[in-house]
């Protein structure tokens, strides 16, 4: 079983529920690249170099500064930082429950398993989760991790309750200053055939069927490298020249659908990663 990296409890009313939270993302499958000097491949390593009198500077002369105007900072030390810290109460307080579509999209932020701690704790942990699926709304709260107090949305995703931290609303950039088309009445033919071509590509959720063709190319790119063969990379597609949106509309709909990924192709990704790994 994986480890838990925050041990505490949910608490809704008068109800406390002893949970542990795990990591729900897999980084170790993200590719990572170290600069290395052409020449002979040895690694890079990074120094630390005063701005003004161009000499390195040793980790015991290192300081954090916050530049509250252009070239002035002020030093924050270690106990500056310890005043700051939210108190971890190793709880995670449900403060509302609101619809689960509410929510902007641009707030998720990272997601995170909670498990019951301990047998004891099923019950009521079962019973928040279905009691959260059938009100098809979301408790909201504050849990802190790793010394900062964050904003996170606790959700039922199949037999496990998920909580994803979401971004302050003072994170989230306004969009009014983009040239963006104002809104009216679309042409009605052109809004008939967006909307059929929606229906021809309409289905259910199933993230299974989507790749990230950027590291299966790339990681094949690595394995031919590694073996001295060949870099062979799928061609460009080449876009269509297409003069009004109307006929856009039409030649997608003329348009056969693409099928899925094929299984074998996954499979050879997984295959590359682990020889990279």
């Amino acid at each position: 079983m994986p480890r838990a990296i925050w041990k505490g409890a949910i608490s809704f009313g008068l109800v406390t529920v002893p949970v542990g939270l795990y990591t729900a993302t897999e980084r170790a499958t993200e590719l990572h690249f170290r600069l290395l000097h052409a020449k002979d491949a040895s690694p890079v390593d990074y120094k630390r170099v005063c701005e003004a009198e161009g000499v390195e500077v040793p980790w015991a002369q290192i300081a954090r500064g916050y530049e509250y105007t252009k070239g002035q900072y002020v030093i924050m030390t270690d106990e500056d930082f310890k005043r700051a810290r939210v108190e971890a109460t190793q709880t995670f307080s449900i403060r509302d429950f609101v619809p689960a579509r509410a929510i902007d999209v641009r707030y998720f932020d990272e997601p995170y398993y909670l498990a019951p701690a301990g047998k004891p704790a099923g019950k009521a942990y079962a019973l928040l989760r279905e009691a959260l699926a059938h009100s098809e709304r979301v408790g909201i709260g504050t849990i802190v991790l790793r010394q900062r107090e964050h904003l996170a949305a606790l959700a039922p995703t199949g037999n496990a309750l998920v909580l994803a931290t979401l971004r302050y609303a003072h994170e989230i950039r306004d969009a009014d200053a983009l040239d963006l088309p104002a809104a009216g009445r679309p042409d009605k033919r052109e809004l008939a055939l967006a909307g059929q071509l929606i229906d021809t590509l309409a289905t259910e959720w199933d993230p299974a069927r989507y790749r990230d063709t950027y590291r299966d190319v790339m990681l094949k790119v690595i394995e031919q490298k590694a073996k001295g063969e060949p870099i062979s990379a799928p061609a460009p597609r080449k876009t269509a020249r297409v003069v009004s949106l109307m006929d856009a509309l039409q030649q997608s709909l003329e348009t056969p659908r693409r099928p899925p990924a094929k299984t074998a192709a996954r499979r050879t990704g997984r295959r590359v990663a682990k020889r990279v790994a």
